[in-house]
């Protein structure tokens, strides 16, 4: 049996008095796509913050391939939902700013980002500064900042949510085939249900404040979901019945 690259048990957390998470039990298994929805201020985000050690949690267990998350381990590589690129340095030097960071010399942390440049849509931009990119160009520089870090799990906290509708599609079309041809272990945090449905694997959908798993959606589509048009149908369905429950009497009370 394969044991999960990453498992939450039974997390609790609060800020003073205020619980945020409380009992949140998930796992994610290797290469895996997962999405974490829940209605707004449910903790979302604030899973992100435990995992990358913003936060402590006051109850319950993270464990890595199995064993405890060690409080000075990070094996997690995030992607804010803005993205934060400096604009006095050039999409070059934004892209290695997570590998300077980590304490890798500039030159060797150009020459691991350079030859990824191509396949992120990227050529011929590397000495641009950041006001000559458009919206998804620039979500694809911060993609390929965190990528190149060359961390086991990428979290990705609503990377498109800023973004236009057209340009919002084409980024997901983008990252499913991304997905698809790296198998990343990616936790994408979103409030966009189609998002959800066409690009993951399991979606688990958060209770309000003080967030649990309150279900966990397997998505059986066959891929590439967004060019197949025989998948739109249960895909509908699919996010249907999350609508229902997020839309429901018990979670907007």
């Amino acid at each position: 049996m394969t044991v999960p690259l990453l498992s939450l048990d039974g997390v609790s957390l609060n800020f003073g008095e205020i619980d945020v998470l409380r009992d949140v039990t998930l796992d994610v298994m290797p290469g895996e796509f997962v999405s974490i929805l829940g209605p707004s201020g449910a903790g979302k985000s604030t899973i992100f913050k435990l995992l990358t050690g913003a936060a402590t949690a006051c109850g319950g267990e993270v464990r890595f391939s199995g064993r405890p998350l060690a409080s000075n381990e990070r094996p997690f590589a995030f992607m804010p939902q803005r993205d934060a690129l400096m604009p006095w340095r050039r999409i070059l030097d934004n892209t290695t700013l997570g590998l300077e960071v980590q304490g890798v010399p500039r030159k060797e942390a150009r020459k691991r980002v350079e030859p990824l440049f191509e396949e992120f849509g990227l050529s011929g931009f590397e000495r641009h500064y950041p006001r000559a990119l458009s919206g998804g160009m620039r979500q694809r520089a911060a993609l390929l900042r965190t990528i190149v870090q060359d961390r086991p799990v990428l979290l990705l906290d609503e990377p498109f949510g800023a973004l236009d509708a057209l340009t919002r599609n084409q980024m997901q079309i983008w990252l499913e085939a991304m997905w698809l041809k790296h198998r990343w272990t990616i936790i994408l945090i979103t409030h966009d249900v189609r998002e959800a449905v066409m690009l993951s694997d399991r979606i688990h959908l958060l209770s309000p404040r003080p967030a649990s798993v309150e279900q966990t959606i397997t998505v059986p589509l066959p891929r590439p979901r967004f060019s197949n048009p025989a998948t739109r149908a249960e895909a509908a369905a699919i996010e249907t019945s999350i609508l229902d429950f997020l839309l429901s009497p018990q979670i907007q009370k």
